[in-house]
């Protein structure tokens, strides 16, 4: 069976998907099951975010769409320039600029105009005058050449139907030296067709999901060095709520991603 899902048709799922989300998300996770909500820990500290971090930031920017902390591996040091890829409601953007102790600048892309309208009213909610909210796609960054030092992202690549795009254009904005730092959902072994070609897995970060050796290989041919996949075994449980097929996680993972522009 061969992909039928065409980018334009996946582009347009995602965007749908989750302008809904922004337009009717609610303070806890948006999973299919309340349950992720629950336990001796919460949905995000389970994915390595500590309650410090989730109370800091303004209320509604948190919509529990994340499969990792990336701001926990980014190392980031005042004065830098920091883009997220996929920025949703702000959530990431607000942490890193937490990290930047009112020096340097966050930039948050979306190409879904719910979550940039309402990233920014949270901007403005909890005073962030170093954050700044752009609307575009992250195969096409609006973004000049040689500005970041660090890019950042959160169980976002795995919706592109173009992950290659993605990495040249990660590749193209990011200064040298500048570094990659992301969570993501990864394959550790050929995800059926029958999921990878259903839209409702694909915008449930399942269905998108590219392989280990997949992922180093296109950010290899991008232009990175020092690319490192570590995959997160705990998560696969968590990742078996996210959609009616309760056998998700033993085909996709959460993973932390880091690779550096020479």
């Amino acid at each position: 069976m061969k992909d039928i899902l065409d980018p334009e048709t996946v582009r347009q799922h995602v965007l749908e998907r989750y302008g809904d989300i922004a337009a009717n998300s609610s303070s806890c996770c948006n999973q299919t099951s309340s349950s992720c909500c629950g336990g001796e820990k919460t949905y995000d500290q389970q994915f390595g975010y500590s309650a410090g971090e989730v109370a800091s930031v303004p209320e509604g920017s948190n919509l529990g769409l994340g499969c990792g902390n990336p701001t926990a591996i980014a190392s980031i040091r005042p004065g830098e320039t920091i883009l997220d890829l996929g920025s949703g409601a702000g959530f990431d953007c607000f942490l890193a600029a937490r990290q930047l102790q009112g020096t340097g600048q966050v930039i948050g892309v979306d190409m879904t105009p719910a979550m940039i309208a309402k990233a920014r009213d949270n901007a403005r909610k909890g005073g962030y005058g170093n954050v700044e909210f752009r609307l575009g796609e992250i195969e096409a960054l609006p973004v000049r050449d040689n500005t970041v030092d660090l890019v950042i992202s959160n169980c976002v690549i795995n919706l592109s139907p173009e992950k290659r795009r993605v990495f040249g254009e990660t590749f193209r904005v990011l200064k040298s030296g500048g570094r990659l730092a992301i969570a993501d959902v990864v394959a550790t072994k050929p995800l059926p067709d029958a999921v990878r070609n259903r839209l409702n897995a694909v915008g449930a970060c399942i269905g998108g999901a590219a392989l280990v050796d997949e992922m180093k290989h296109m950010l290899d041919d991008a232009g990175f060095s020092r690319i490192e996949i570590t995959t997160r075994e705990e998560t696969r449980v968590l990742i078996n709520q996210w959609t009616d097929d309760e056998n998700a996680g033993s085909f996709v993972v959460s993973a932390f991603i880091t690779a550096i522009k020479p």
